[in-house]
């Protein structure tokens, strides 16, 4: 390991310098909406030029367009399926051939099905939430590294139930457990390039992906905001409670972590 790839002691900077991501060049996956979108925001505001990437590519250019303007950063928006190696592979050549630089990745895109019991889950979803969720994290994080030339920060938006299983979303479940070892995993393996590897693990997050899939429950009675509330802060999240977290770890703030996945869930898992 060469001087270069030593995490670096910033002792004596201020604060405020240290959350700064100006010349910084990131990619945020699943940007078109939602939790994504907040990430883009707040890491234009950071001062980062930011690559919107979704398979919603009008979204994503008006997420990106919108952050651009607000920030004075620069933000492009592309199209791009995370169950593609080859248009991960794209979205990693976008960023340096266009922004010049890559330093950023935020593996957000995923997808999250109530499957009932997993006697009864068609092999295709389980593939398909394995493939999203696990190896398209995976693939991301890897192309990244090896673009960041000068180090750089892979951030994976995980979940709690990486940590604990419910019934009935068992391919779910599988699918997280598995981002969790890969961001441990590859936090290892990355570390002598001067990459590293953070997760963030929200509990249940109120964007319109969810409010959909929660669609059927609210149907049938369930009030899910309540019981999304029922935890020691006594409120449902909202996606800026991750998107600041996101900044957080891709920032010198957090220059001494990795490895680790930092829960975002209201004290859920400390239930």
């Amino acid at each position: 390991m060469t001087a270069a790839h030593i995490a670096p002691d910033h002792s004596g900077r201020p604060l405020a310098e240290l959350i700064r991501l100006d010349g910084k060049v990131a990619v945020v996956t699943g940007a078109a909406r939602g939790l994504g979108a907040q990430i883009v925001e707040r890491l234009s505001e950071a001062g980062a030029d930011v690559v919107a990437a979704d398979l919603d590519h009008d979204g994503a250019t008006s997420v990106a367009a919108a952050a651009a303007q607000r920030w004075g950063t620069r933000a492009i928006g592309l199209r791009l399926d995370v169950g593609d190696p080859a248009s991960i592979e794209a979205a990693a050549d976008t960023a340096v051939g266009e922004l010049g630089r890559l330093d950023i990745w935020v593996n957000n895109a995923g997808i999250s099905t109530a499957t009932g019991p997993a006697i009864d889950v068609d092999v295709e979803v389980i593939d398909r939430l394995l493939q999203i969720n696990a190896r398209g994290t995976y693939l991301g994080a890897r192309e990244a590294a090896k673009r960041m030339t000068d180090g750089g920060v892979v951030v994976n938006i995980l979940s709690t139930t990486g940590f604990r299983a419910s019934v009935g979303i068992s391919a779910y479940v599988a699918s997280k457990h598995a981002a969790v070892g890969i961001t441990k995993a590859l936090a290892l393996e990355f570390a002598p390039l001067g990459v590293r590897v953070l997760g963030i693990a929200p509990t249940i997050i109120d964007t319109p992906g969810v409010r959909a899939e929660m669609a059927p429950l609210l149907e049938a009675g369930l009030d899910v905001a309540a019981r999304a509330a029922a935890n020691p802060l006594g409120r449902m999240g909202v996606p800026d409670d991750v998107a600041r977290v996101v900044v957080f770890a891709a920032s010198d703030m957090a220059a001494f972590m990795t490895g680790s996945t930092l829960a975002v869930d209201a004290g859920r898992l400390a239930q």
